[in-house]
């Protein structure tokens, strides 16, 4: 049974665009959000302490990537980041950075938080993940192993309270008679109405081609389905994995590879339309 939480946001500057911390009832944990540029010039003890930390970097494509890391001191590492992109060592820009931090993180658990971040993210599927490696076989305590996993569940808390989801892997219908069917140019797709949109399952095929006005009348839609091709969640025509669109529209049009309805083009066993069944 899921219990309620209380968040206790604070603008520490008094805007959105600046400084955001956020903190749940009874956890020793804190997340913090800073812009690049008040990274170096910044006080704040807390920065300087153990903990893992997460890069967003907004793609020419509209996408995001986000470098996932960890540190003894979080801060001397994201300055090592800015200075290393900076002398052309580093090829990605950030703009904004999370932070968390939590009484009693060493470097052995902060290793461990950070392998298991970049696996979650990954199997999540939402953005591209910038890490290249990460040390897998940390071991720790069983209880240690708890404490993390449920430090995880807060830092999926908290970063969906801050406008992120990354980490949430797509949802589970409820049952088959949620489930709805969209066909035509050669696709075939099963999918659901999901929490943040619209998730269409593993296996459902893709149209293999896409018509000219796909690619001038919807053109965020048209780069997403570039971008699912060339990071292997499509791959010969079908969908590898269950991936959440953001409206049902762009799932068929995606699905389909033309301008799409969802609302008419996802249908249920009987041929209902989605319009019709949510009346």
């Amino acid at each position: 049974m899921a219990y309620g939480k209380t968040i206790e946001l604070f603008l520490a500057d008094g805007t959105n665009n600046g400084v955001v911390t956020a903190e749940l009832s009874n956890w020793s944990g804190k997340a913090i959000k800073i812009p690049r540029i008040e990274i170096k010039q910044s006080t704040r003890d807390d920065i300087t302490e153990p903990g893992v930390y997460f890069l967003l970097c907004e793609e020419a494509d509209g996408t995001t990537s986000a470098y996932i890391g960890e540190a003894e001191n979080v801060k001397e590492r994201l300055t090592i980041h800015i200075n290393d992109y900076n002398a052309g060592k580093e090829k990605y820009y950030w703009a904004t950075s999370i932070i968390f931090v939590g009484r009693d993180l060493n470097k052995t658990l902060i290793r461990y938080l950070e392998n298991r971040l970049v696996e979650t993210a990954l199997l999540s599927g939402k953005y591209k993940v910038l890490t290249k490696s990460t040390y897998k076989k940390t071991i720790i305590k069983e209880s240690q192993k708890a404490n993390m996993e449920e430090f995880i569940d807060n830092i999926k808390i908290l970063l969906k309270t801050l406008g992120y989801d990354f980490l949430e892997a797509p949802e589970k219908p409820e049952s088959t008679d949620t489930m709805l069917y969209c066909k035509g140019n050669g696709a075939s797709a099963t999918g659901f109405v999901s929490t943040n949109g619209f998730t269409v399952l593993s296996g459902s095929t893709v149209s293999n081609h896409t018509v000219n006005s796909f690619a001038t009348n919807v053109v965020s839609w048209y780069k997403l389905r570039i971008k699912l091709e060339e990071d292997g969640t499509i791959v010969n025509g079908v969908l590898t994995k269950d991936y959440e669109f953001s409206s049902p529209s762009a799932a068929s049009a995606i699905m389909l590879g033309r301008p799409s309805n969802g609302n008419t083009d996802w249908k249920d066993t009987s041929g209902t339309s989605l319009k019709d069944l949510i009346q």
